[in-house]
């Protein structure tokens, strides 16, 4: 270990922007295995992992890349999938250098933080090829069972923990296919979707029953899943987009981001009849928003052939709330960034010619502490548009509403209200995890509370058979 003072930092080969921008592969190479071993040696093996502590998921990143250092390449395997469920998944698409390599001390220190991503899918990755990855089965079944709606990254990761210990669990989704937004918001080129089957196969073989295509409140009932089942967890996610209230803003050409990106998703998966307005392909394309999800459209707007792209944000690169390497991919790849613009309204007859937009500039601090964005005084322009894509951000849906029980409390922004830390909500035996606990966030804090949650569903099934064993003596 301690290499960091001879070996600088090296990332895994990443596909040329002019080539990749033309197919939805995964633009990073796979780390060949020596590579990994002498990034990971750059370690200083910190007494204090600031690594660690700024990983959701508390991964165990000393201890792992010590291993792979070793060449020691199944306990690191083994390491890894102690506190993480899916962690080829974390790999490709955590903002590292937010979370684990944005806090190393190596990067603190000016020597270049440690490729942790990177290093993390190449453990899995390696694992998978020599057949280590096997479902947890569980020493013996209980009589207990579980229902989770939302087959995301919350409910899946609830789903295997709870199977491991023995329950019963069934997972309601309305898409046809298991994942949430690991299949059908994030473009196969920061995830490609097999990785995503792969696990959906292992859960099956765990014994873990999908009900895909089936909607709480359409298909059945919330009572009815609540008499189902011991416990119920909601891990729905939030999917309602938020909308900008702008004169022309009903014009055709206009267009949700979670829209643009499932129909391009199951477009890639196979899927004929997509809607031909939700392809960038040949247009001039205006992405509203500066976060992950905005990223995620402008790029998948240069794969399907736009004429241009153009992404329009209110506050300065040095604000956007997204991960900064999506942005630096985006530029290489000929994402025009405008910055400190904010839309005014929407141009055209009928369907969408433009968008006519503010120049802004930074003006005091909020509450939050970031500047607050003002409408310059001057400075208005105006840019060709043929597709505009409302990438700002996801709010809740009404569940209150839509399951029909009024009874399940909601906080004023619509997302379910728990006692914290385990996710119990106003009913009895329900719980609730993820973005529809805490607001749209990352998957890797999904999966954290899908892990925590079902320790809490654990203990209160052992709750009832202990108060009911008592009530019988």
């Amino acid at each position: 270990m301690l290499q960091f003072t001879r070996v600088g930092r090296e990332t895994p080969d990443k596909r040329p922007a002019p080539a990749r921008s033309l197919d939805f592969d995964e633009i990073y190479q796979e780390f060949a295995r020596t590579h990994a071993q002498v990034q990971s040696s750059r370690c200083s093996q910190c007494g204090i992992p600031f690594c660690q502590v700024h990983c959701p998921l508390g991964n165990n990143i000393p201890d792992w890349l010590k291993l792979v250092a070793e060449g020691r390449m199944r306990d690191a395997y083994e390491a890894s999938a102690l506190t993480n469920t899916f962690p080829e998944i974390c790999g490709r698409i955590c903002p590292q250098d937010r979370l684990c390599e944005g806090n190393c001390v190596l990067e603190q220190s000016g020597h270049g933080t440690i490729t942790i991503g990177a290093v993390e899918r190449h453990i899995t990755e390696n694992a998978f090829d020599e057949g280590w990855v096997q479902p947890r089965m569980p020493v013996r079944d209980r009589e207990a069972s579980v229902g989770i709606i939302g087959a995301g990254p919350a409910g899946l990761a609830a789903a295997e923990a709870l199977r491991a210990i023995g329950y019963t669990v069934h997972v309601y989704d309305r898409y046809d296919r298991v994942g949430g937004l690991l299949i059908y918001g994030i473009p196969n080129f920061k995830l490609d979707k097999p990785v995503v089957q792969r696990r959906e196969a292992l859960l099956r073989q765990q014994g873990v029953v999908f009900h895909l295509s089936t909607e709480v409140g359409r298909d059945l009932t919330f009572a009815d899943l609540r008499g189902r089942h011991d416990a119920v967890l909601i891990a729905t996610g939030v999917y309602r987009a938020r909308e900008v209230d702008l004169p022309g803003g009903d014009k055709a050409g206009i267009v949700s981001a979670l829209d643009f990106l499932t129909a391009s998703n199951r477009a890639g998966l196979g899927e004929e009849g997509n809607n031909p307005g939700m392809n960038a392909e040949g247009k001039a394309v205006v992405v509203i928003g500066g976060g992950d999800t905005a990223m995620d459209c402008v790029r998948t707007s240069i794969r399907q052939g736009a004429r241009s792209v153009r992404c329009l944000y209110r506050r300065d690169r040095g604000n956007m709330p997204g991960s900064a390497r999506e942005v630096g991919h985006a530029m290489e790849e000929g994402v025009e960034f405008l910055y400190l613009s904010a839309p005014k309204a929407f141009l055209g007859e009928g369907c969408v010619t433009g968008v006519s937009a503010h120049r802004m500039h930074l003006g005091l601090a909020d509450a939050s502490g970031r500047q607050t964005p003002v409408i310059a005084p001057s400075g208005e322009f105006a840019l060709e548009a043929d597709l505009v894509i409302k990438a700002l951000g996801f709010d809740a849906e009404d569940l209150p509403a839509a399951f029909a029980e009024p009874r399940l409390a909601v906080q004023r922004w619509g997302t379910v209200k728990v006692a914290h830390p385990d996710g119990v909500t106003s009913l009895p035996g329900v719980f609730a995890a993820g973005d529809i606990v805490r607001g749209a966030s990352l998957v890797v804090w999904a999966i954290r509370d899908g892990r925590d949650v079902a320790t809490a569903i654990h203990r209160y099934i052992a709750s009832l058979a202990t108060n009911e064993s008592s009530r019988i003596q």
